[in-house]
């Protein structure tokens, strides 16, 4: 994280008991009032909004009392497009952008979260080691074989020549847990997180032990 990095003292916030990867694709479907606002917020200023992981409590808040905790690292979320599918109702598709820390996590009058948030600078494409290179050609397989599904989960550029490209995109994929998908998007290296995945995918059986 760099010690220079844009500070945002009023962050908005949209808990998820789900983790955003930088350069992850995420749908949301846009229903509560607070969060309308907040699109529409972002919508005329152009600025993103924060996703971080919900560590205790709902996405949708059920009453006053219900206890909320977050997770302190999230990532921006900039909206790529919007589709207005019924009164009330938003659908929209947004990338992740950069990791950010957040403290003193409040909320507004009308419920929507907020933090003072100082956000990590763009991660740099770091060569994927030779070791490293199993996780690499099976997430290339991978994709193919989705490919020839129909499916499409990932955002354009395909980076197979960043480890942590292609550590966050097997993190996406893969069924570990809320508390682990999170532990790997906050670690703040990206050839070790490529390494914890490679090592599992080893577990597992999809790659085979160089």
């Amino acid at each position: 994280m760099d010690p220079e990095a844009a500070v945002d003292p009023a962050l908005p916030l949209f808990p998820l008991q789900a983790v955003l990867f930088p350069g992850g694709l995420l749908h949301l479907r846009v229903f509560e009032a607070r969060y309308l606002d907040m699109v529409s917020r972002c919508l005329r200023s152009g600025q993103p909004f924060g996703v971080v992981c919900l560590q205790q409590g709902g996405e949708v808040q059920r009453t006053s009392n219900d206890a909320t905790r977050l997770e302190t690292v999230g990532t921006l979320a900039h909206i790529d497009a919007v589709d207005a599918e019924q009164a009330g109702i938003l659908q929209l598709r947004c990338r992740g952008g950069v990791r950010f820390s957040l403290q003193d996590p409040r909320q507004a009058s009308d419920g929507l979260w907020l933090a003072h948030a100082q956000s990590w600078t763009k991660e740099a494409i770091t060569p994927v080691d030779e070791a490293l290179q199993p996780a690499r050609d099976a997430l290339r397989r991978a994709v193919d074989t989705l490919h020839t599904k129909g499916e499409t989960p990932f955002l354009s550029p395909y980076r197979y020549d960043d480890a942590g490209w292609i550590a966050n995109r097997w993190c996406e994929l893969l069924s570990i847990t809320l508390a682990a998908r999170q532990r790997l998007m906050a670690l703040d290296d990206p050839r070790l997180r490529l390494q914890l995945v490679q090592d599992y995918l080893i577990e597992k059986g999809i790659v085979s032990r160089g």
